[in-house]
């Protein structure tokens, strides 16, 4: 019991004062832990945004949704500020398997981990020695239901706030201005925290020092299990699911010693969801809109009034309340008028699929999970180094909404922020903005798709076939068989069917040309041969109307990598043939292609020294079949070369890119077969 008294209101008062402690509400808290990590501005889809650091970090991250926590970030700061935002719930809307509960667990993880910080403890207050009142039968100790922090219990000491401002300048040190500051989140004790605080004041006949005695400061117990400051209601069905879920309800073993009727700590609030995040905390609501109407009607009181009732009673609580919907649930829930009041408290957030095939290449790494595959026969399953790729790639198209403007795979790159031919980023902008305006959310850019469980099905189906486990590799090729499995299992509409089945043909394409320049870098025996001819030629095109070139054609240029002087031989045939590929005829058009290269150049250098126009996918092919041709005599005569092996040279040009292969560009024997196979059909062309 001492060790309980020695951590006493004076000294919780005199740790809050010198700073070691802290006082903020739920929504202060969130803010500072958001922004003490800091934030980086980022350019998405042609708009600045910020990415803030603290969703990028730790092993399994957030990915993307940057809208969305922007919004999420300025909903809470403005509610920390005391904007109209602290009267509101935030609720992310968004088609099934898209993110929106990842990323409120992920933010209540972060949260528990800032609140371990010492400084950052939650603290509340336990009252001691109760059966001494008389009145409460053998309960010795209470503890605040609603985990009530002791400052709250200091500015609601006395009856008069002259009293309450007296005692905290008395006791705690604070001045006048730090007390105005105090008293922005001040809030009246729980009804029976305030009614037992009477009974001890009465049994102490207004004696300070008996009065400290009974109370005892503890920490907010940190259990995540327990609920407590990140707490999550799951939407549960219409039969077993009651308000007693969320604000508890009267407890029969309280009333056998409680022999004051009156008394509301008969009621037993940490029976429901709300009360154990009380102090400080989040609460996480689960489908909110899957629940039956009361239960909407309580979140409703909550939200507005943030204060649990029962039966008349009041316990004001601080915490934040994120929720979660999908598009059918909130569109049927909308379509009943009576219920717009909880919509009218609720800061909606519609939460599209990731369309940035980069990034979707880390949602597609979670997906496949990072622990060492095997086999049904428990031998290593390898996975193919394009698997990733074509699997991101795939989804990723199918999340793209048709356009005229745009073709799939432009309307790809630029949402990676890539180039696009002679497309600019401001076409792309232009089209999510057309989509904007659609009433209907599904409609809109980015909101329909193959989401990450469909990815993570597809994924499954890969592993189990009999290919894979025979083979013992996850070949790239295969994913997209899966991947059109799950759309005739899952996809219920027949034009999105129809639409998602065409995207993956257009994966293909994709796909194929990627196999293409492996090939090329198999054939050469060097991984990045394809990224240094195309390095050289953008080189070429910047060097040829060079004045210091001499009739040698060298040119001299500084690596922008690093820094040093290179020279240069510039190959006018080797230029036009590239630029042939590409399909440009005229001076003119070569001159307008040239211009546009050099202007990526200049922009893209500066920033990234390492740029390697890899993601010009027009100029990658058209470098690779210049290569093919000039090197091979054409892919059709490699591709002749490997597929009839039966003469000695071939098959040693086959061994020699398999070795390669395995060696130098990460496949096996299977998946680099395969591809050999795939690259020597005429499956995909474009």
């Amino acid at each position: 019991m001492t060790a309980q008294k020695n951590n006493s209101l004076r000294q919780h008062l005199t740790a809050v004062k010198a700073g070691e402690r802290v006082f903020e509400n739920a929504f202060q808290g969130i803010s500072r832990m958001i922004l003490e990590q800091g934030f980086e501005k980022v350019v998405v889809n042609a708009k600045t945004t910020y990415d803030f650091n603290i969703f990028r970090t730790g092993r399994k991250h957030t990915i993307g949704m940057y809208d969305e926590i922007n919004s999420f970030v300025s909903f809470v700061k403005d509610a920390a500020e005391g904007g109209s935002s602290k009267e509101m719930a935030f609720v992310l809307v968004g088609e099934p398997g898209n993110g929106k509960t990842f990323f409120v667990e992920f933010l209540c993880a972060q949260y528990r981990n800032f609140l371990a910080r010492e400084r950052n403890r939650k603290y509340s207050f336990r009252f001691l020695d109760m059966d001494k009142l008389g009145t409460y039968g053998k309960i010795r100790e209470i503890d605040s239901q609603t985990y009530e922090d002791p400052m709250i219990l200091a500015m609601n000491f006395y009856d008069s706030v002259e009293e309450n401002r007296r005692f905290l300048t008395e006791q705690g040190g604070f001045t006048e201005d730090e007390l105005d500051l105090l008293y922005r989140n001040y809030r009246p004790l729980g009804a029976c925290s305030g009614y037992i605080w009477n009974d001890i004041r009465q049994h102490a006949d207004d004696n300070l020092e008996t009065m400290l005695d009974q109370l005892a400061v503890i920490p907010v117990p940190m259990s995540e299990s327990l609920g407590t400051l990140t707490g999550k209601y799951p939407a549960k069905d219409k039969i077993t699911s009651s308000a007693v879920d969320l604000l508890g309800e009267e407890s029969i073993q309280r009333l056998l010693h409680i022999t004051d009727t009156n008394n509301p700590y008969r009621f037993d609030l940490r029976r429901g969801a709300l009360a154990r995040v009380a102090g400080g905390g989040i609460h996480f609501s689960d489908e909110i809109f899957k629940n039956k109407k009361d239960l909407v009607q309580v979140y409703l009181g909550v939200i507005q009034n943030r204060a649990i009732e029962i039966d008349g009673y009041k316990w004001p609580i601080d915490s934040m309340i994120i929720a979660t919907s999908n598009n059918s649930e909130f569109n049927r829930f909308l379509a009943e008028k009576e219920e717009a009041p909880i919509v009218d408290r609720c800061r909606i957030c519609y939460v599209s699929h990731n369309t940035n095939y980069r990034m979707q290449e880390g949602l597609t790494s979670y997906a496949i999970g990072s622990d060492s595959k095997t086999t049904l026969t428990k031998e290593t399953l390898h996975q193919d180094p394009n698997l990733n790729y074509a699997a991101s790639v795939g989804v990723v198209l199918t999340r793209l909404p048709r356009s005229e403007k745009l073709t799939p795979i432009e309307t790809m790159k630029l949402a990676a922020g890539e180039v696009a031919g002679e497309k600019s980023i401001k076409a792309l902008a232009e089209v999510i903005d057309a989509l904007g305006q659609e009433p209907d959310i599904t409609k809109r850019f980015g909101q329909r798709g193959l989401g990450h469980r469909s990815l993570g099905r597809s994924i499954q189906i890969l592993k189990e076939s009999s290919d894979t486990n025979e083979g013992r590799c996850m070949v790239a090729y295969d994913i997209f068989k899966a991947l059109e499995r799950v759309v005739l299992d899952y996809v219920v509409d027949t034009n999105e069917r129809a639409k998602y089945l065409e995207d993956l043909k257009t994966g293909k394409k994709l796909y194929r040309e990627r196999i293409m320049t492996e090939m090329f870098n198999a054939y050469m025996d060097e991984p990045m041969a394809i990224r240094k001819d195309v390095q050289n030629y953008v080189n070429m095109i910047i060097g040829i109307d060079a004045e210091n070139l001499g009739p040698d054609r060298m040119w001299k240029y500084k690596d922008p990598q690093t820094g040093e002087l290179r020279a240069l031989k510039i190959d006018e045939r080797y230029v036009k043939s590239v630029e042939e590929r590409i399909g440009l005829k005229t001076e003119e058009q070569r001159a307008s292609f040239r211009t546009s290269i050099r202007k990526i150049y200049g922009q893209k250098i500066s920033v990234d020294p390492n740029y390697d126009f890899m993601d010009n996918l027009e100029l990658v092919k058209a470098v690779t079949d210049v290569r093919l041709k000039s090197d091979i005599a054409g892919a059709g005569s490699l591709i002749g070369a490997l597929a009839n092996r039966t003469n000695e040279e071939n098959q040693k040009l086959y061994d020699r890119m398999i070795v390669t292969m395995l060696g130098k560009l990460g496949y096996c024997r299977t998946c680099a077969q395969k591809t050999i196979e795939y690259f020597c059909t005429q499956e995909d062309e474009s």
